[in-house]
């Protein structure tokens, strides 16, 4: 929240008065001459569509990212530790912390890379956790993990230059983090995994809705950028066919593609945007594929319950940062709580993304909530519950004008030899005044990050 009471807030704000309105077509100019794109497929149809861009930063004191800096790396080493033992000892499912049939249901899980650990036994490379502020405690909750191929990064990377040479009072006037080593975090944890070879950024080509990100960070962090026919296997090894058809041995791979269409010879048959023989490369210890296979059994919804108990368990240490208060059906006593308060609560399908399979229970008929706890009743692992978290409004420019409107912040960590945390994020905003639902594939905008120094 933008709390004009600071004396950060204040000084924002009175340069901000100062400012010619005319600078926020010349940002518009931007965004439409670089592409800033999230595309969405509608209806069956391809909607090729710049991102909604706000010129109102999210301002966050260093105190308070501090704060949320330790949190999140408690998280994400607790988190890749759980990987890491699901996939080899199984230590937390055999200490009856996270019960056994509940992890191995879980959509995200694949048993068939039990027993492997890959390089440096880092599991969960790039991570893309979101996070709202609670207007009830003033305090950052954590909503959800996003351990598979978190996106976002490159927009408030894209327009953080242009914002310095259209609005430089704000930098000469304001203690701002900088923000330009992001790449390199990404570039270290490649290296620091990679099984001898260049890096290369998979991507399934331009019309995935994240194909500007998948261009602009390949450049930015020095790797090649390539399409599934671009790479080849040959004796388990991975290699990138260059133009003129010599063969060049890749030893890390960003993929930017879901685990079932990674390898058409282990997963999907049917997709054509994999790379046959990949996994067996990985498999092999050829190769290190950012994030690994299999993180998806973390992203459940389910699973995301756990995670405090995973902190305690691995680290021997209190959660810095609290999840949202969260219900599972699957037990009984949650599924009593769960019926007794369902029009008060949010439904969340476990293994939907993107703002999608969320139900709120305060804007659904009786007939509506009644067919919830049927299906609820029916299918307890499918669904969990939260309280509906106040979080705080963010000021939006919008139609030149001053607008409230509900935005949460994803925070980027990444890992390599040590845990970093990106002095930045992605603030995400709805466009429509009263909407909970700020994800970009639900058509909400985005906004720059200030982190102050």
């Amino acid at each position: 929240m933008l709390d004009k009471s600071s004396d950060v807030q204040s000084k924002f704000w009175e340069i901000f008065s100062k400012q010619d309105r005319k600078k926020v077509e010349e940002f518009k100019t931007y965004m439409d001459k670089f592409a800033i794109n999230f595309n969405l497929y509608q209806d069956g149809n391809f909607i090729e569509q710049s991102l909604p861009f706000d010129i109102i930063p999210r301002i966050i004191s260093k105190s308070e990212f501090s704060k949320m800096e330790k949190g999140l790396v408690q998280r994400i080493t607790a988190l890749n530790l759980f990987l890491e033992d699901l996939y080899t000892d199984a230590k937390i499912v055999k200490a009856g912390i996270v019960p056994e049939e509940f992890v191995y249901e879980a959509k995200g899980y694949l048993k068939e890379f039990a027993g492997f650990s890959p390089s440096k036994k880092i599991r969960t490379h790039i991570n893309g956790i979101d996070l709202v502020k609670d207007t009830k405690n003033d305090e950052w909750v954590i909503l959800e993990d996003n351990l598979r191929v978190p996106s976002g990064a490159s927009y408030p990377l894209s327009i953080r230059d242009t914002y310095r040479k259209i609005y430089p009072d704000f930098f000469e006037q304001l203690k701002i983090e900088p923000i330009k080593q992001y790449p390199s975090y990404i570039a270290d944890s490649m290296n620091y995994v990679n099984c001898g070879g260049i890096n290369v950024v998979l991507t399934p080509g331009r019309f995935n809705s994240a194909y500007y990100e998948h261009s602009y960070l390949a450049e930015k962090i020095g790797a090649q950028l390539v399409r599934a026919s671009e790479l080849c296997v040959i004796d388990k090894k991975v290699y990138f066919k260059n133009y003129n058809g010599k063969k060049i041995r890749v030893g890390s791979v960003y993929r930017r593609l879901d685990d079932d269409f990674l390898d058409p010879t282990f997963f999907n048959p049917e997709s054509l945007i994999g790379v046959p023989g990949i996994i067996d490369a990985y498999l092999s210890g050829n190769v290190a594929i950012m994030n690994a296979p299999g993180n998806g059994v973390a992203d459940d919804k389910g699973i995301y319950y756990f995670v405090p108990k995973m902190i305690q368990y691995y680290l021997n240490e209190e959660p810095i940062l609290q999840n949202a208060p969260t219900y599972l059906p699957y037990f009984k006593e949650d599924m009593d709580y769960i019926f007794n308060n369902i029009e008060k609560l949010v439904i969340k399908d476990v293994a939907e993304a993107g703002g999608y399979g969320v139900s709120f229970g305060h804007s659904m008929s009786k007939t509506q909530l009644e067919d919830m706890k049927t299906i609820i009743a029916a299918h307890p692992r499918r669904f969990i519950a939260q309280e509906l978290i106040e979080f705080y409004d963010e000021k939006c420019y919008l139609h030149n004008e001053l607008k409230e409107r509900k935005a949460d912040f994803r925070a980027y960590v990444v890992v390599g030899e040590d845990v970093k945390v990106w002095q930045c994020g992605l603030t995400r905003y709805a466009l429509e005044a009263g909407n909970y639902l700020v994800n970009s594939s639900q058509g909400g905008g985005f906004k720059d990050t200030w982190v102050m120094e």
